[in-house]
């Protein structure tokens, strides 16, 4: 049994109904990682702490709207990465907290000459009420981390507005 199958059902939470979707690319699977765990190259360039390695904890924050700290609980090079939400403060829903305990999973895998990059956010479900927003921000941040993987330069938000 994997240590994310644990958390996972430790938190109650299912990769069902969570939000998911694939991406396919030309590259290796070595560059989607790399290009992953670069996350100020993609996500936002305010980000603070290590991205690259087992164990690490970094934090991300957006404006006053979104702040959380994640920890990076699986880090297997070119098949997949995890993050753990550890806290987060989201400040634009009633419980400010539906992140807590989620986790973001990178898997990617060789698919024919392309790369799939799947991505779950498990937890972020239809039900919680930032799944709106929130869905349509890391459909916002994939599409950016598609370019800096196919292009060398992604659209992460800038540093001065977060």
């Amino acid at each position: 049994m994997s240590d994310r199958g644990a958390a996972v059902r430790r938190l109650g939470m299912t990769t069902q109904n969570s939000f998911t979707t694939t991406v396919l690319v030309d590259a290796t699977p070595d560059q989607v990682f790399d290009a992953i765990t670069n996350v100020r190259g993609w996500w936002s360039e305010e980000i603070t702490g290590d991205t690259d390695k087992l164990g690490a904890v970094f934090e991300f924050h957006y404006k006053d709207m979104h702040r959380s700290t994640h920890k990076i609980s699986d880090f297997v090079r070119g098949e997949r990465i995890v993050w753990q939400t550890v806290t987060a403060q989201i400040n634009f829903v009633a419980d400010p907290t539906e992140w807590n305990g989620t986790e973001v999973v990178f898997d990617i895998a060789r698919r024919g000459d392309q790369t799939a990059l799947r991505f779950t956010h498990v937890g972020l479900v239809p039900t919680i009420q930032c799944y709106g927003d929130c869905s349509g921000a890391w459909g916002y941040h994939l599409e950016s981390l598609k370019d800096l993987i196919t292009t060398g330069s992604g659209r992460p938000n800038r540093a001065g507005d977060a």
